[in-house]
């Protein structure tokens, strides 16, 4: 007989932005000057040392895009993979014509949901960038002010909007000012919103540090109102990179290097020691890394804390602020469930990375139960969906 399994509580799916948003939800002054959909050829795509290269060619094949000010930004295979044969997940563009349409269509989204055994899900940004860099990186800052705040209401009012609760809001933040993004996350919190998107590495993206205390404010107010800060890898704008020249699947198989980086930084940074009640969230970073990283930190607190600066800002060994205030996440990780009472059973959760490359639909159910068959059902429970739903502040099981 199968074992039973709870429905999942997924905490990283992505959204395939519709070509309406901006058109609806931006304010018709900054229309002109904002992101405009296109369909266009596309030339060859290369994936360099953890970057992307697009060109346009009309001659390529027809490719959804969206132009923004000098930017180019088209929609590929292995973004919107779902529905692909493995050996068709490619870099080749795509429209969504071509894409299966819960990318994009929220009431579609819910029924591939269904089929995978999927009751919850939070969805991170596709054009705007994991974490908004998109419009961080533009030149007229007030249209990507306007820019943050169209999408969040179309992500809390569409996408999630008729979703009865199950497609869960996460917005994003610009994160050029720091007043902004404390005020944005006070607007999006009074309407129910308790996720926000951010950079694993911010000073990859030429901004202040975690270390610096400019971001105080804004780990304050994520604390005072019980939002998430989550860091999907890649939210820094670039992937490891062991070699330029490397081909891509260095970079795939070493993307949980960056959340290991943010993780050890905010350990020794002293920001959970002074926001004490704020949640930071790990995406798509995997977790068997997870029992060495802490058992390093600790270790280097121990030995090297007083040459090593931190002796007087972070007064308790690292790993206690990680159980204390640290979530990860996994899909395929079955030796991180082998060392799951180092990694937390109630720090861990689960996601199906729907619609990319990396996605277990349509059987997530069997990934999921042939990594926990051999757990007690408390455990399995926590896994996937308890520890999400307390991480969110979920109603779901109330």
């Amino acid at each position: 007989m199968e074992q039973e399994l709870p429905r999942i509580v997924s905490v990283d799916d992505h959204v395939i932005e519709p070509a309406h948003l901006f058109e609806t939800w931006l304010p018709a002054k900054y229309r002109e000057r904002g992101p405009k959909p296109l369909t266009a050829g596309i030339g060859e795509l290369a994936y360099v040392g953890g970057k992307y290269r697009i060109t346009m060619d009309p001659e390529g094949p027809p490719t959804d895009w969206w132009i923004y000010e000098d930017l180019k930004f088209p929609y590929k295979r292995n973004i919107a993979a779902v529905g692909f044969d493995r050996d068709e997940m490619t870099l080749e563009g795509i429209t969504r014509a071509e894409m299966r349409p819960g990318c994009w269509d929220p009431a579609e989204r819910l029924k591939d949901m269904d089929l995978n055994h999927v009751e919850a899900s939070l969805c991170f940004p596709t054009f705007p960038r994991f974490c908004g860099q998109t419009f961080a990186e533009a030149h007229d800052k007030e249209v990507a002010l306007a820019c943050v705040r169209a999408y969040n209401d179309w992500m809390v009012e569409e996408w999630c909007g008729d979703s009865g609760g199950r497609l869960v809001p996460l917005c994003i933040v610009p994160l050029w000012d720091i007043g902004l993004a404390v005020a944005e996350i006070r607007r999006n919190a009074a309407r129910g919103v308790r996720a926000v998107t951010f950079s694993e590495i911010p000073t990859y993206l030429g901004l202040p540090s975690i270390h610096s205390g400019y971001w105080d404010p804004f780990f304050a107010v994520c604390q005072d109102t019980g939002t998430v800060v989550n860091m999907h890898i890649g939210s820094s704008s670039q992937m490891p990179a062991a070699s330029p020249d490397a081909p891509p699947a260095v970079q795939a198989a070493l993307s949980f290097n960056n959340a290991m980086a943010s993780m050890t930084d905010f350990l020794f940074s002293g920001v959970l020691v002074r926001f004490p009640r704020l949640k930071l969230a790990y995406s798509e970073g995997q977790m068997g890394w997870i029992p060495y990283a802490l058992e390093r930190a600790d270790d280097v607190w121990e030995e090297h804390r007083a040459w090593g600066g931190v002796r007087d800002l972070v007064p308790e060994p690292p790993s206690t602020y990680y159980y204390r205030q640290i979530f990860c996440c996994f899909f395929r990780d079955k030796h991180g469930v082998a060392s799951l009472d180092a990694v937390g059973r109630d720090n861990a959760t689960f996601e199906t990375d729907y619609p990319h490359v990396d996605s277990t639909f349509p059987h997530t159910k069997q990934v999921a139960l042939d990594h926990v068959k051999d757990l007690d059902d408390e455990t399995v429970y926590k896994l996937m969906r308890g520890n999400a739903i307390r991480m969110l502040g979920l109603d779901l099981d109330t």
